[in-house]
């Protein structure tokens, strides 16, 4: 199967459309539209009462219902951090506009308020699920996975009923879509039909019945509306997510962040410890052992922080007990040592701009700066995240458990590929950390 999707990304996409865009675009969608509600998929309650919030007790007002329901699709639109791609910087909440690069081109978010001639005013809430569940919009176009439909296709109908109200209920914005920025022949329907039939079957969460209602409950924001294996797994060269095992981890396209693998390690913290770290990250951004950077920053400020514990717990229990993975390799044995002199000029520099925060002996400052020695970042294989950090900043979100986070200034303008390779070379093998040496080439990679 790799070899045959190798040959299509190199040069093989207009044989492969011949064969299957017929019959990729005619396929009848899987309980399409408003009748195709699933019935014995939704999760179990976690410890706050019903899927994602719990609904209306049954003898409330039409008008208290449908201000559950209304309130009820918000807290949805938190866990799926809709905001983060439907809310451009400065511009109207959910009305589009956001640039998603991909390595074909941008596609750009869609507009979400309940316009009728620019956002989903037309809409029903079959079109919706039709949406979430299949990836078509309500004139039945494909929709580019972008939109991260092969996740959300997990969500039930009912919580997709929830949150179409809530975004029916916003002020309506009239801001037309622009129109996607993609290269030849990606920007095709008949592109997109070859792709769904590699990569997409629509699909409905189910239970795992030999767990229990909270594992099932991290496991439905996890897969679903939380989308994280859409940057914490590889991807193919057609862009199609290989997620076995289970997020185990992947270099974001076009980013150059790395989105490191969340299940435990043979050598790492017990799933005990991984559960209240990972709680603590999702819910302030920062522990006393790593902080929320880049990507994953937008997600705690503009998801994770606003979900009530219990879902953050079951989360965080979710992915403490997926299959434990080898523990990374240390620097192989027969790697060269790092040049002496590049030793010498990466603790110079390491003095000069590094030390007053992280300290001399790279313990950090507790609650603000983090400690650099055993640091998980500093020693990640690929060394993207490090990398980034230097070049771009260190900036933790702000959270209520954390309004005021300290932060780290960029050096992309300040310091040289060599700078910064002899920098964090010294970090990764100082302090007992045993990490590979790093080059110019693999900073000039990542910046």
């Amino acid at each position: 199967m790799k070899r045959w999707r190798t040959r299509i990304a190199a040069g093989g996409l207009a044989a492969a459309v011949a064969a299957v865009v017929v019959v990729a675009l005619n396929l009848r969608d899987e309980g399409d539209g408003a009748t195709a509600a699933p019935a014995a998929s939704a999760p179990a309650p976690s410890a706050t009462g019903g899927a994602l919030g719990g609904g209306p007790p049954a003898a409330a007002s039409a008008t208290a219902t449908q201000a559950a329901t209304i309130e009820r699709g918000r807290y949805l639109a938190l866990a799926g951090s809709c905001a983060g791609c439907h809310t451009a910087p400065g511009g109207p909440a959910f009305a589009g506009g956001v640039g998603i690069p991909t390595p074909f081109g941008v596609v750009f978010a869609g507009n979400l308020t309940p316009d009728g001639a620019t956002g989903l005013g037309a809409w029903t809430a079959g079109n919706f699920w039709r949406a979430m569940h299949n990836g078509r919009s309500r004139d039945g176009r494909l929709l580019y996975p972008a939109f991260p439909y092969t996740h959300f296709t997990q969500v039930t109908r009912d919580d997709s009923d929830a949150l179409f109200s809530y975004l029916r209920s916003l002020r309506a914005v009239a801001q037309a879509n622009r129109a996607h920025e993609l290269a030849f022949p990606y920007r095709t329907q008949a592109a997109l039909a070859v792709w769904r039939a590699l990569y997409f079957r629509p699909g409905v969460f189910n239970p795992d019945a030999n767990r229990d209602a909270d594992w099932n409950r991290g496991a439905y924001l996890v897969r679903g509306l939380g989308h994280c294996s859409a940057c914490h797994a590889p991807r193919d060269r057609l862009g199609g997510l290989d997620d076995t095992p289970e997020l185990q981890g992947g270099l974001i396209p076009q980013l150059k962040w790395f989105a490191p693998a969340l299940g435990p390690t043979d050598a790492g913290p017990t799933p005990a410890d991984l559960r209240t770290r990972w709680f603590a990250l999702l819910k302030t951004g920062q522990t006393t052992h790593a902080s929320a950077s880049g990507p994953m920053a937008e997600v705690v400020f503009n998801s994770t922080q606003h979900l009530r514990d219990a879902d953050l717990r079951a989360v965080a229990r979710f992915l403490a007990e997926l299959p434990p993975r080898p523990a990374p390799p240390q620097r192989p044995i027969d790697a060269p040592a790092p040049v002496a002199a590049q030793l010498v000029a990466g603790q110079a520099i390491y003095k000069d701009r590094c030390a007053h925060c992280h300290a001399d002996d790279g313990r950090g400052t507790a609650g603000a700066y983090p400690p650099l020695a055993g640091n998980a970042t500093v020693l990640m294989e690929p060394p993207a995240n490090l990398v980034r950090i230097v070049l771009e900043g260190g900036f933790e979100p702000a959270t209520a458990g954390n309004p005021r986070p300290h932060g780290m200034p960029p050096f992309a303008q300040d310091l040289s590929n060599a700078d910064l390779a002899a920098l964090l070379t010294h970090v990764r093998t100082a302090w007992g950390n045993r990490a590979a040496a790093l080059q110019e080439l693999d900073v000039a990679r990542y910046r």
